[in-house]
């Protein structure tokens, strides 16, 4: 009777069915391999990546920024207009001194400097005093905090035709209301100075919450220790505010005077759209015209290109200047802290 064995037999040498290599570590130099491998990939990784996440940006800035950019430099040297955008005549900088020669310039960037001075101060100040009241605990602060994003969130059309009604000659609330105290009714679209008043107060109103805001994040960044010591040494709440508060806003203050000059600078939509006739003009004596909208007026209106992108490049300029300034300004503060 034929026994059966409890081993099994070992694999014939050149049989269908080759034994299974023993499992176990790989060699020394392939696992050593492996690992440098996995390395260099790692530090691939790391290296390129952020490059990788960054990129869509880059890329959409070449194509809408950077591009624009060298084209107006370029069409700025040269005489073209809209309706033959690729026939360029070389000019030089004629371009320029024609514009700096326009007294409509002139008069647009001293509309723009009044309209950014008589916006921008009384919107910061309002902004430094919204922002200190919130500072405080106060019921439902959330509801405020939100409503100060309201005016921002709001389109600059629809405000722009808010405030052309409250500022009407024959119908608008304004008028109305300094009618009933005694007053005369006052032309604010014909007027110079009343119509660059009533531009500024929808900047005002639209964006005082938006910097409240961000001196409120400012504010709550300062240390609590400081207003216990000034308390302690018997400072009231006003004297806490000028010798703590302020001290320690002095970089946001900063930041916020530069971006509200530099939108100053740029102001489109609000006098475009307070204009009866909605013109570029800026009324009917360019009372309210401002740099954009008397680049606008150029390129858009009267066609010519080569001079609206020589306008475009010294509003560039003027910002670089603003930007310089405010470099200067920051390493001074920070020595000085």
């Amino acid at each position: 009777m034929a026994t059966r064995s409890d081993t099994a037999a070992s694999p014939v040498e050149g049989g269908a069915a080759p034994g299974r290599p023993p499992e176990g570590p790989l060699p020394a130099d392939k696992e050593q391999r492996r690992r440098a491998k996995l390395s260099r990939r790692w530090q691939r990784d790391v290296r390129w990546s952020p490059y990788a996440f960054v990129s869509p940006f880059f890329l959409l800035f070449l194509a809408f920024g950077l591009f624009p950019l060298i084209y107006t430099g370029w069409a700025s040297l040269h005489q073209v207009e809209l309706t033959a955008p690729t026939d360029m005549n070389w000019v030089g900088l004629r371009n320029y001194t024609r514009i700096f020669d326009d007294d409509f310039f002139w008069n647009a960037a001293q509309n723009t400097l009044t309209i950014g001075i008589i916006s921008t101060v009384p919107q910061l100040l309002m902004a430094m005093g919204i922002a200190h009241i919130l500072n405080y605990k106060l019921r439902a602060s959330t509801f405020y905090r939100v409503a100060m994003l309201a005016p921002y969130a709001t389109s600059i059309a629809a405000a722009s035709l808010v405030f052309v009604l409250l500022f009407g000659r024959d119908y608008g609330m304004i008028n109305w209301a300094l009618d009933f105290v005694g007053i005369d009714p006052v032309d604010w679209q014909g007027d110079k100075w009343p119509s660059q008043f009533a531009v500024s107060t929808i900047i005002i109103w639209r964006w005082t919450g938006y910097n409240a805001l961000i001196y409120l994040a400012a504010m709550q960044a300062i240390p609590q220790d400081l207003y216990e010591s000034a308390a302690l040494d018997g400072a009231s709440r006003w004297q806490q505010f000028l010798h703590v508060t302020l001290p320690s806003l002095r970089p946001t203050i900063l930041f916020t005077v530069v971006v509200s000059t530099i939108g100053a600078s740029q102001v489109f939509g609000e006098p475009l759209l307070f204009d009866a006739n909605k013109g570029a003009s800026g009324g009917a004596e360019h009372q309210f015209q401002t740099l954009g909208l008397y680049l606008y007026e150029q390129g858009w209106v009267n066609q010519h290109l080569g001079r609206a992108s020589a306008i475009a490049w010294t509003m560039f300029l003027i910002l670089i200047v603003i930007g310089i300034i405010n470099h200067v300004i920051s390493r001074r503060l920070r020595a000085s802290s």
